[in-house]
């Protein structure tokens, strides 16, 4: 019997789902781009959103999801023939070293493997190797969303100030914003990389890049015109914060994204919600862990992502279970990104549970019952105890 009929649930990391006071918001005819309204609005809705990333600098807003956001910081601070150390502890700090490497800058990496955090004295070594300051910035995320691990900003910030190098701290925050504890000038942070579609509960379409003087002061004065952060962070006409015509619809979704956040109780009521939230779901799947062989990928709790689980079960059955939930349950899982190499055999043994966002306790508690549901009825071996162990997290909240 198929029982997935009903409001479906996307519980994939990015796109999350969007509040319905979100896409009201949007569901408008467009409005006067030139003054008024939304003009207004956005001079108000900046210092609303360089709050979320705790930063009293600027921010560049673009008409671009997260690799166009990656790209805008790139080009703004890194010219060709520059060098960049990239820092890699899953999937997306190497593709964003890519995209640098596509606009002529060269990158050294390091890989931290899938299941670990950056180690922050490879890192300062690597530094102090480089006596020449050849790199100009080091690049990293502070979740990896393929990976589910989570970095130590504030420690990755000891290491360069460690080694006593110039270069500049630019992060990731697409997965974690809004989601994770995230404090961008308290940390050193010179520049993060955000996007609308995770934490910030708005349809993809936005890209944020948050800059502070020292980064601003560095900027590659051969940009192209539309990367340009310049003209966006101090426009003289509206049109110049974003390239041209503004992103009306999706400026109205992230207006009612911010005032929901600000509703809640602010950025820090939103941590601890996606906190609460993580563990929940980490004690069911340890509990089934202890029967059977699903394993969450990242072992220590201190550097897992508060925003997405990855999560391996063995050869075919991470593709089996997706498919089981949303055929049957209406849920979507993400699928295992990564995580192995093309043509393995257990590539399809992973999948992820994205918490992000606009996710309260009866969403992750039904999807969990329907994951457990779906782990009995393809005689996948598990443990017991599962949605019990995380009830009782939501209960001692």
């Amino acid at each position: 019997m198929n029982l997935s009929f009903g409001r479906d649930y996307l519980a994939i990391p990015g796109p999350s789902v969007s509040p319905e006071r979100v896409l009201n918001a949007m569901h408008t005819s467009a409005p006067n781009i030139y003054e008024g309204a939304l003009v207004d609005m956005v001079a108000d809705m900046v210092p609303d959103l360089k709050a979320v990333a705790r930063t009293q600098g600027h921010v560049a807003i673009y008409i671009a999801n997260g690799h166009g956001a990656w790209e805008a910081a790139a080009m703004n601070l890194l010219a060709p023939g520059d060098m960049a150390l990239v820092l890699d502890t899953g999937r997306f700090a190497g593709i964003w070293g890519t995209v640098c490497e596509r606009l002529g800058v060269k990158t050294q990496l390091i890989d931290f493997g899938k299941k670990s955090a950056v180690v922050p004295e490879r890192v300062e070594a690597a530094l102090r190797a480089d006596t020449e300051h050849k790199i100009k910035a080091v690049l990293t995320v502070q979740t990896d969303t393929a990976t589910g691990v989570r970095n130590d900003i504030p420690l990755l910030r000891e290491a360069i100030d460690a080694a006593e190098h110039p270069a500049l701290l630019m992060v990731d925050c697409i997965a974690s914003l809004a989601c994770d504890v995230y404090e961008m000038d308290a940390w050193g942070v010179d520049v993060t990389v955000a996007a609308s579609q995770k934490g910030l509960m708005t349809p993809p379409g936005l890209g944020f890049v948050f800059l502070n003087d020292k980064a601003r002061a560095a900027q590659n004065p051969n940009v192209s015109y539309y990367w340009d952060w310049a003209p966006r962070i101090e426009p003289e006409r509206f049109y110049q914060f974003f390239g041209g015509t503004a992103p009306t619809h999706h400026l109205l979704g992230l207006r009612a994204a911010l005032d929901l956040i600000a509703e809640e109780g602010g950025i820090e009521a939103v941590w601890k919600r996606h906190a609460v939230l993580a563990r929940t779901a980490w004690a069911a799947f340890e509990a089934w862990g202890q029967g059977g062989p699903m394993e969450i990928n990242v072992a220590d709790p201190a550097m897992r992502s508060h925003a997405v689980t990855a999560l391996s079960l063995g050869a075919h059955d991470g593709s089996r279970l997706r498919r089981w939930v949303q055929d049957n349950g209406g849920v979507t899982l993400g699928i295992g990104l990564g995580m192995s190499a093309p043509g393995d055999p257990n590539g399809d043994g992973f999948f992820r549970l994205g918490h992000m966002g606009h996710i309260n306790a009866h969403m992750m508690l039904g999807a969990l019952g329907v994951i457990e549901s779906g782990l009995k009825a393809l005689s996948i071996p598990h443990g017991d105890g599962a949605l019990s162990a995380a009830a009782q997290v939501i209960a001692g909240a």
